[in-house]
């Protein structure tokens, strides 16, 4: 649970952190266009600290982490959700400078979506193996190394 909560709350601190950012850059620059800039804020808060503390409560109530799937949804979220987030920053601070961005940031950014798409594909997974064990946790006050065989 501790590791789930560390996500969130860096993902706290990179959010505010790329908020200032991107007022700090678009004010020296007096930039008053549209960028992807300005959406990296939105995008580590909601995808990263509020999904992860949503990820918190549910391994309180399902013990997700037990699961054998857990570790591989947690890095592979983790990857894309910061390949996604790096290539956002780099597109938009070229837009606010004034440059174009190339074919490489479109290629990487599409890579971290793949990788988030995939962490999300995994969550499901792991939370619906999961959810069939509560019967377990309530009957016996333990949550079981597998789910339950009669779903």
């Amino acid at each position: 649970m501790k590791k789930i909560y560390n996500a969130a709350h860096l993902y706290m601190i990179i959010g505010l952190v790329s908020g200032f950012y991107y007022r700090e850059v678009t004010k020296i620059k007096h930039f008053t266009g549209e960028s992807q800039l300005g959406l990296v804020h939105t995008h580590v808060l909601a995808l990263g600290m509020l999904f992860f503390l949503i990820v918190l409560m549910l391994e309180k109530q399902f013990a997700l982490s037990t699961g054998k799937l857990f570790g591989w949804f947690f890095w592979i979220y983790n990857a894309g959700l910061a390949v996604t987030v790096a290539m956002m920053t780099v597109h938009g601070t070229l837009t606010v400078l004034g440059h174009g961005s190339g074919d490489a940031i479109a290629l990487v950014a599409g890579l971290g979506h793949i990788l988030l798409t995939v962490g999300l594909i995994l969550f499901f997974i792991a939370l619906g193996k999961r959810i069939p064990a509560r019967r377990e946790i309530a009957a016996h006050g333990v949550a079981p190394a597998e789910p339950l065989a009669d779903g």
